[in-house]
């Protein structure tokens, strides 16, 4: 028997029934025993349950979530949803007083209780795994040292960095990500029981106690739009699809590192895997799924978007969808923070030394501060490397005499300055590309970790 069976005189097609049915939600299963506890308390507190009635459902429910605990619960392809799943078990367990469970209630509000609840839990889940991420990459900064890299533009050598600040730049990325999870649970958190169908009840309820009850921390303000909003799910959602885009920039320059070409980095082969036909092959593949996993969450924040842009209000059964989507996006993140942290702590970094040409903006900015224009400056040092290319030579090799060729104003000590090391050293921007700047970084990220 469904939950609305009583309007009508037979059964649900069977085509129907396939069509309209999605297991999905039956992930829910705890966060709906939990709700259900909260809302039975909240029925006995205000009198529309005895107290007898109280402890019996509330015994019931709680021999349910041991069941969907520990991975028991048995669920009947008769079970058109989580909700009726709990409700059908209940009374198998408590008889008769398992139809007052629903009594001012909802599956409208009950699907989206259910549904924060779970985001609820899974945002502690993935802040501390992006947190993780981080750490990684702290450790791994420390790790290398004062290595120095060439940072990219174009995908062209550009200026040189120690490679802990490019490594650091993924983990303010991911800091950010955890500051979006963070500020959207204040609008997952909230409480939409009492809403009812939509318009509410005229039962004594409570929704304040069914809040406080859950560790919620508001309740609705407008018993529509609590059952028929998914802004909530789809500023999760979108956490997601952000974290995975950074997540995808790491996969690419960890693919980029592991080519012959770059030679950055060797990987455990326990992240690592091979070709079916080239014996000489270790792949990433790990880092190409993560990529390409992050164009399928992507996806999930558009379709929840795109599900809610026509509905009338109120609840409508498109929302439906929203679960699938949720979970796909929620667990893609997961999976792909495990596999990275585990790619990554693994490695060892041995990068080449940068080309010899990453200074020339150093040696440019030497002329700015003798007052020199940028502009002429910008001039003399682009023609210095096209003449020491000419020759064979790059600035890594260049003497005094070609500085003095380029333009009268570089002195003796300018030399320092094509170096990459001693270069990035000389940056004095906080944030920028120095020993003392990683240093800085580091400390402000331990403490943000």
């Amino acid at each position: 028997m469904t939950l609305w069976s009583g309007r009508f005189e037979g059964s649900p097609a069977e085509v129907l029934w396939d069509f309209t049915v999605d297991q999905s939600d039956r992930r829910l299963l705890v966060d709906d025993v939990h709700g259900s506890l909260a809302h039975v308390a909240m029925l006995g507190q205000v009198g529309i349950l005895s107290d007898e009635e109280t402890d019996l459902l509330k015994e019931g429910l709680w021999s349910i979530l041991r069941e969907a605990e520990g991975g028991t619960f048995a669920f009947l392809s008769t079970d058109e949803d989580v909700h009726s799943a709990v409700e059908r078990r209940l009374g198998e367990l408590k008889g008769e007083a398992a139809g007052k469970l629903h009594s001012g209630r909802s599956r409208n509000d009950q699907v989206a209780l259910d549904l924060r609840l779970y985001l609820g839990r899974s945002t502690v889940a993935r802040v501390g795994e992006l947190l993780t991420m981080v750490g990684v990459l702290a450790d791994q900064a420390e790790t290398v040292g004062d290595l120095v890299v060439p940072s990219y533009t174009h995908l062209q050598q550009a200026q040189a960095v120690p490679l802990a600040h490019q490594l650091l730049a993924y983990g303010w990325m991911l800091l950010r990500d955890v500051d979006r999870f963070r500020d959207a649970s204040r609008r997952i958190n909230v409480s939409p029981l009492g809403a009812g169908a939509g318009g509410g009840s005229s039962l004594s309820l409570d929704p304040d106690a069914v809040a406080e009850t859950l560790g919620l921390s508001a309740t609705f303000e407008n018993s529509l739009d609590a059952v028929g909003a998914r802004d909530f799910a789809a500023e999760y959602v979108f956490g997601c699809a952000q974290a995975m885009v950074h997540l995808s920039r790491l996969a690419e320059d960890i693919v980029l590192w592991c080519t012959t070409e770059f030679g950055w980095l060797t990987m455990d082969d326990a992240f690592m895997t091979g070709s079916s036909a080239m014996p000489q092959k270790r792949n990433p593949d790990a880092a190409e799924l993560v990529r390409g996993k992050a164009a399928t969450v992507i996806g999930d924040s558009t379709s929840l978007l795109a599900l809610q842009k026509g509905l009338p209000m109120t609840y409508n059964r498109d929302l439906q969808e929203d679960k699938r989507l949720v979970f796909h996006a929620d667990d893609t993140l997961a999976g792909s923070l495990a596999v990275i942290g585990g790619m990554l702590s693994t490695s060892e970094f041995h990068p080449p030394a940068p080309s010899g040409n990453v200074t020339a903006l150093d040696l440019a900015e030497a002329l700015v501060d003798r007052g020199i224009p940028f502009r002429e400056a910008h001039e003399a040092v682009g023609g210095l490397v096209t003449a020491l290319d000419q020759r064979g030579r790059t600035l890594a090799d260049v003497q005094e005499s070609d500085l003095a060729e380029a333009h009268d104003a570089f002195l003796p000590e300018d030399l320092d300055r094509a170096h990459p090391t001693r270069s990035t050293n000389r940056r004095v921007t906080a944030g920028g590309g120095s020993m003392a700047s990683v240093a800085a970084q580091l400390e402000a990220m331990r403490g943000r970790l």
